[in-house]
């Protein structure tokens, strides 16, 4: 048990020490300029909705510089040409690597690209396929992006990976690393509670009956 509470407090430590805009990777990912649409000669987004029945959203957004209806369709996410209304291809292996390079600060190269039919460990939140986007680094910089669209997914990097490993440890959930209220977790803090408490009512218990041994011997 104080085993527990000495691993409680290294993580809890890390997990304040270490900025949480850090760990999320914000300083990895380049802001998007913001730029007004020419509006005029645009597709209205009812084409896109005729075109695709049952969307339920269309926003207008930009890709690789130009203006796309992206739209959320009952097969998920597609994206259209804003001016003449036709569907755009899902991009491939290149349009990622470009995608991830225009919006990546660092100044590191593309180690790997690869399409990921299988979460790993480090997305188990999110349900694939996605392209996993890898840089170079000492921190392993690794973006994820959706194949329909392209878009940034998520951001992992070795101090979320550490932040990872220590909120595990510190809820006490090995397999899914989520459950904050898992049974061994409240066994441990109510064990860790009671060894408080019985700890401190020994240390208040002991000094009377040193008192008294003082008295004895007098």
């Amino acid at each position: 048990m104080g085993f527990q509470v000495v691993l409680w407090t290294l993580t809890g430590f890390y997990m304040v020490v270490v900025h949480i805009d850090t760990i999320h990777g914000d300083h990895l990912v380049r802001a998007p300029l913001a730029r007004p649409y020419e509006l005029g000669g645009l597709a209205p987004p009812s084409r896109i909705v005729a075109a695709a029945p049952g969307t339920s959203e269309v926003r207008l957004q930009r890709h690789f510089d130009k203006p796309v209806w992206r739209a959320e369709t009952p097969e998920g996410p597609a994206l259209y040409d804003a001016k003449t209304g036709s569907r755009l291809a899902p991009p491939g292996e290149q349009d990622i690597r470009a995608l991830a390079r225009r919006i990546y600060t660092g100044q590191g190269n593309i180690v790997a690209v690869k399409l990921l039919t299988e979460a790993p460990q480090e997305m188990q939140s999110r349900k694939p396929p996605y392209w996993q986007v890898e840089f170079e680094g000492w921190n392993r910089p690794t973006f994820y992006l959706s194949p329909a669209t392209g878009e940034l997914l998520s951001r992992r990097h070795a101090l979320w990976r550490v932040f990872d490993f220590a909120w595990m440890l510190h809820i006490m959930d090995y397999d899914e690393r989520t459950n904050v209220n898992n049974p061994l977790l409240r066994v441990a803090t109510w064990s860790a509670f009671a060894m408080a408490v019985s700890g401190a009512w020994l240390l208040i218990w002991s000094f009377p009956r040193r008192k008294k041994k003082k008295k004895a011997t007098a």
